[in-house]
């Protein structure tokens, strides 16, 4: 398992974050994810509230891929991963009371995601490698 560091942390928290999906075709499918944050320095964790194709596509592959860029920094990272599911339980009430507290909707579900691979996204020639997993 691939492991947050502080700045990517930071930029999760400060940046709007971008998910990626495919149907059980390969379909892509990308879309923002305002509600994503860190869970620990191993996973990260978004509260669905559309239950539109990401949320089919989660249940159906249980895959994700996350990318947060500080645009004016020309900055970034990937992050990649198994989806894990969360509905009634400890994770899925902390994800309400998450969207309470910012005058949500209630979540479909609370979704988890296991960080196995970690890309840069900074501009020129490191963009795209592979900084751990």
């Amino acid at each position: 398992m691939a492991t947050l560091t502080q700045a990517m942390k930071d930029m999760i928290a400060a940046q709007l974050s971008f998910l990626a999906t495919a149907d059980k075709n390969g379909y892509p499918q990308v879309g923002p994810k305002g509600t994503m944050r860190v869970l620990d320095d191993n996973h990260l964790i978004y509260n669905e509230h559309t239950g539109k194709q990401a949320w089919q596509n989660v249940q159906d592959t249980h895959l994700a891929v996350v990318a947060t860029v500080d645009h004016p920094a020309f900055k970034g990272f990937r992050f990649e991963g198994p989806v894990e599911i969360h509905q009634g339980d400890e994770i899925y009430e902390a994800a309400k009371e998450f969207a309470a507290a910012h005058k949500l909707p209630v979540p479909v579900a609370a979704n988890v995601i296991a960080i196995e691979k970690i890309y840069k996204l900074d501009a020129g020639p490191e963009a795209g490698n592979l900084i751990e997993g």
